[in-house]
């Protein structure tokens, strides 16, 4: 399969749940020629939660690939990495996006957009420690608040966004 590429996210929310928030995701190849490129992308939303933005950041480095590739996606979001490490997506989905405990799962909307984005690519998802001194979680944190605390703030309607 294609390029290896790292992808490293953050989500952030001031007042979690329904508080601004904003995302921040980094994005890292090595071309043929065996220099790094890195592209950094970030957003903010006027109300919203802080799941909601940690699938926003991996949903937007995913989209940014524009072929299949051998993906890192490292979060630190145990909501995000477990979803798909103890393949509860996979309970969800079987259950008609229901949880263990048949509750309505939370976010579909976002949850399906991801798996679409995950779909040509071969991913592993790595959960790091939050705020532990590890130089690209810091760096998406920065751009994920600084976005929350941003001007232009997108609605976050729940259904779509962006």
């Amino acid at each position: 399969m294609g390029m290896k590429v790292t992808i490293y996210t953050d989500g952030s929310a001031r007042g979690n749940p329904e508080g601004p928030g904003g995302y921040g995701t980094i994005l890292q190849y090595t071309d043929g020629q065996g220099r790094l490129h890195e592209r950094e992308y970030s957003g903010g939303f006027k109300k919203t939660t802080n799941n909601r933005m940690e699938l926003m950041a991996a949903i937007v480095g995913l989209e940014a690939l524009n072929r299949p590739c051998q993906v890192e996606l490292i979060s630190d979001s145990k909501y995000l990495t477990e979803a798909f490490n103890k393949h509860w997506i996979d309970n969800w989905q079987l259950k008609g996006w229901k949880t263990s405990t048949n509750k309505e799962v939370k976010n579909i909307d976002l949850w399906r957009r991801l798996l679409k984005a995950v779909e040509p690519h071969k991913i592993s998802f790595i959960w790091v420690k939050g705020h532990d001194g590890h130089p690209e979680n810091e760096r998406c944190d920065k751009l994920a608040t600084k976005a929350a605390d941003g001007d232009g703030l997108l609605d976050d309607t729940g259904e779509e966004v962006l």
